[in-house]
């Protein structure tokens, strides 16, 4: 057998293992579905996805809890097959390493429309081409943790801009080669939508959707209440822990959060966060520590998490004071460092902060 033969056999047995692993693993996390005196079934399952994982749990009568898993991870690996950065032959992949692509599959024009719609409203603090500035601040797959220096942030930010990309219902074009597009600050929340739509296309309009930490919620669960979701202690999780920072009950609501406590590192004595404000070319210096944005959808959400991530607490909060569709609830360090909280007024009557 030649090197390549070799090569493919070894890859093809990786590949079988991987599959029989990912296989185990869903196996493992499927749970039978349960029900409660007044007859209704929850039917829960999780699963891996976009590099992270998903857990999703629906409410039915006895005769309809359907376990859709199968079809949700169909519709999910099509969704990879779109937006993932991570497959060569996705098509943000052909797009990144090209000038254009014309659109296969229903994912990519929705999510280029709303990271227009977020860039135009926000001034553009979100901004999904900010993807090279990531990278070369370290923050990217395999790259060195340094400081890049001021001629090289002043070279990428050339190609920084959701400007600089034209597009239809069809197909996407570069207006300036060397741009490239990330929606790992959109498209889980996209995704939870994505596959909100699908179970109500077979019924179901009690559920709780979970996809890389984004929450889409509908109705109620199986013991008639809202849906319960805990947001994690920064502090406490920052050094591994699992301590609730709120509990909030979710009304027909999607949450999504961001935050700069998991994702840094220091050099020469300050504190590099791998938010990147897309205008500067640096990352947020500031003191707020997580976001947690709740909107009608979960793909809204998701992009206001970052954005408000890239103001910072005073600006958001101004953002906040003239738009009546969103809600947040803001983690932020005091000037003594002690952690305070913030909550606007439209959810603070489904939220309890934990002291």
């Amino acid at each position: 057998m030649n090197k390549n033969g070799i090569k493919n056999a070894i890859y093809g047995l990786v590949l079988l293992i991987t599959m029989y692993g990912v296989y185990r693993y869903r196996e493992a996390k499927k749970e039978p579905a349960t029900g409660n005196d007044t007859g209704i079934v929850q039917t829960s399952f999780s699963g891996l996805t976009m590099g992270s994982t998903y857990a999703i749990k629906y409410t039915s009568l006895p005769q309809k809890a359907i376990n859709y898993q199968a079809e949700i991870d169909s519709i999910l690996e099509k969704f990879n097959e779109s937006l993932s950065t991570y497959r060569p032959d996705s098509e943000i992949s052909r797009f990144n390493n090209g000038h254009a692509v014309a659109f296969r599959l229903p994912f990519f024009y929705p999510v280029l429309k709303k990271s227009q719609e977020v860039y135009q409203a926000s001034g553009g603090a979100f901004d999904p081409t900010v993807g090279p500035l990531v990278n070369a601040w370290g923050f990217g797959t395999g790259k060195e943790r340094k400081a890049p220096s001021q001629a090289r942030i002043d070279s990428l930010k050339e190609v920084i801009g959701f400007d600089k990309i034209t597009f239809d219902e069809q197909s996407v074009q570069k207006a300036k080669e060397g741009v490239y597009i990330d929606f790992n600050a959109i498209a889980p929340g996209y995704a939870a939508d994505v596959i909100g739509q699908f179970l109500e296309s077979k019924g179901i309009q009690d559920y709780m959707i979970e996809v890389g930490g984004e929450v889409l919620c509908k109705g109620k669960n199986k013991e008639g209440k809202y849906w319960t979701i805990g947001i994690n202690n920064p502090e406490y999780e920052q050094k591994g822990g699992d301590v609730l920072q709120a509990i909030v009950q979710l009304d027909n609501k999607a949450l999504a959060t961001s935050g700069n406590y998991r994702n840094y590192y220091e050099q020469d004595g300050k504190k590099y966060a791998h938010t990147i404000d897309p205008k500067t070319g640096y990352p947020v210096q500031h003191s707020l520590l997580s976001v947690t944005v709740f909107a009608k959808d979960c793909i809204t959400a998701d992009a206001y998490a970052t954005v408000f991530m890239v103001l910072g607490r005073e600006k958001a909060m101004e953002f906040l004071d003239k738009d009546d569709e969103l809600d947040a609830f803001f983690v932020y360090a005091d000037p003594q460092g002690n952690l305070q909280t913030f909550t606007t007024e439209g959810i603070k009557p489904y939220i309890e902060p934990i002291q």
